[in-house]
C-alpha cells in the first residue's frame, strides 16, 4: 500500500492555521504529513489550546508512514519574530513565503505528492513590500503553468476563468485565448485526477442573461460562444454560456460535473453558500497538486481552540484522492 506524503504548510502564524495543524494532529491521518512551520511557535500554540502534542523532525530520507496519533511531523523554519495569535506581524512574512516556496518545490522534486495550504493574510505580506496576490499566483511563479482555480464541495465544482481581479478588469480579461486555455486545463485535470470520462462542464455568460442576445453585451457572441463551438468539434462536453442566475439550479448541476464562472463571485458565492467549511480549493492546471481551505485566517478564532478543522480535513481527502489518481494515471 502506498502511503501518501502531503506536505502542509501552516499559514500565517498569527491566525488559526497552526491551530488546525495541531487539532488535525489529535487524531490518525491515513496519509504521511508533513507541516511546514516554526517547532517551538506549535509548541506554543499547543500551550494556548490545552492539547498535548510531541514533535517530529521530518526526514525526508525515510519512507511515508502514518505516524502516531498527537504527533506533529514538521519541516522546520524559524520566525523572523515570536507569534501572538490574532495579532499580525509584518515581520513574519517572509517567513510565510518561505513555507510556500519550500513546499512548493518539494513537490516539484517529488519529495512530496501534494502540498496543502493553511489560509494566509495577503493584506500583511503587501504591507511587508511584498507584492503578492494570493497563493495560487504565488505557487504558480514558482512552477509554471496555467493556474485555474476551482473550489469543491459535496455536488459541485465551481472552476473560475479569472480569479483575483477588480470587476473592472474582468471583461478585458476574458480573451479567446485564456477561455480556451482555461477550459482545456479543466478538462484534462477533471479526466486526470477525477476520473471522469468525460466531464460535463457548464459555463456561465459574463452578463446578465448571458448577453440577451447581445443587447447586455456582447463578449458571450464575440469571444464565450466561438470558443466553446470550437471545443465542442474537438469533442469536450460543454453546455453554455448560460445564464449564471438560473445556472445553479438543481436541474441544470445534477448531470453536471463542473460549472465554469467567469469571475471569482459569480460562482463562489453559491458554492460557499452551499458547503462553507465543507469545501475545497484546488489549483488545477500546475505540474503539481495543491489544495487549500476554502476560508481565511480567522485572526479572533486563533488560539481559542473554536476553529474547526472540517475545511482542513476536507482539502486533506481531496489532496489524497487526486495524489492517488495521478500515481494510477501516470502508470496505467
Amino acid at each position: 500500500m502506498i502511503i501518501p506524503r502531503i506536505a502542509l504548510t501552516s499559514g500565517e502564524p498569527a491566525g488559526i492555521g497552526p491551530d488546525l495543524c495541531i487539532q488535525l494532529a489529535q487524531h490518525k491521518q491515513n496519509c504521511e504529513i508533513v507541516i511546514f512551520a516554526d517547532p517551538e511557535m506549535l509548541t506554543r500554540r499547543a500551550e494556548y489550546l490545552g492539547l498535548d502534542i510531541a514533535i517530529k523532525i521530518f526526514d525526508p530520507d525515510r519512507p511515508a508512514q502514518q505516524h502516531p496519533e498527537k504527533t506533529l511531523l514538521i519541516q522546520p523554519i524559524t520566525l523572523s519574530t515570536a507569534a501572538v495569535p490574532g495579532q499580525l506581524n509584518k515581520a513574519n512574512s517572509s517567513y510565510v513565503l518561505k513555507m510556500i516556496e519550500q513546499a512548493t518545490l518539494g513537490c516539484l522534486h517529488n519529495h512530496f505528492d501534494a502540498m496543502v495550504t493553511a489560509p494566509v493574510q495577503k493584506s500583511i505580506i503587501n504591507d511587508a513590500g511584498i507584492a503578492f496576490s494570493g497563493h495560487t499566483e504565488y505557487i504558480a511563479q514558482l512552477t509554471g503553468g496555467h493556474p485555474v482555480m476551482m473550489l469543491a464541495t459535496a455536488g459541485l465544482r465551481v472552476a473560475l476563468v479569472t480569479t483575483h481581479l477588480p470587476l473592472s478588469q474582468v471583461s478585458q480579461a476574458i480573451t479567446a485565448d485564456t477561455l480556451n486555455q482555461v477550459i482545456k486545463i479543466l478538462d484534462r485535470d477533471l479526466r486526470h485526477y477525477f476520473n471522469l470520462d468525460n466531464p460535463h462542464i457548464l459555463i456561465c455568460g459574463l452578463n446578465p442573461h448571458a448577453g440577451e442576445n447581445g443587447h447586455l453585451g456582447r463578449e458571450e457572441i464575440e469571444i464565450i460562444e466561438p470558443v466553446i463551438h470550437a471545443l465542442r468539434a474537438q469533442h469536450l462536453n460543454l453546455h453554455g454560456p448560460l445564464p449564471a442566475d438560473t445556472l445553479f439550479t438543481p436541474n441544470n448541476l445534477e448531470q453536471a460535473d463542473a460549472v465554469l464562472a467567469m469571475y471569482h463571485d459569480q460562482g463562489l458565492p453559491v458554492l460557499k453558500f452551499k458547503g462553507f467549511g465543507q469545501a475545497v480549493n484546488i489549483t488545477l492546471g500546475l505540474p503539481i497538486i495543491r489544495t487549500s481551505v476554502d476560508h481565511g485566517t480567522a485572526l479572533d478564532l486563533a488560539g481559542t481552540g473554536n476553529a474547526s478543522t472540517s475545511s482542513l480535513e476536507y482539502a486533506l481527502e481531496i489532496a489524497q484522492l487526486m495524489s492517488e489518481n495521478n500515481h494510477r494515471n501516470r502508470h496505467a
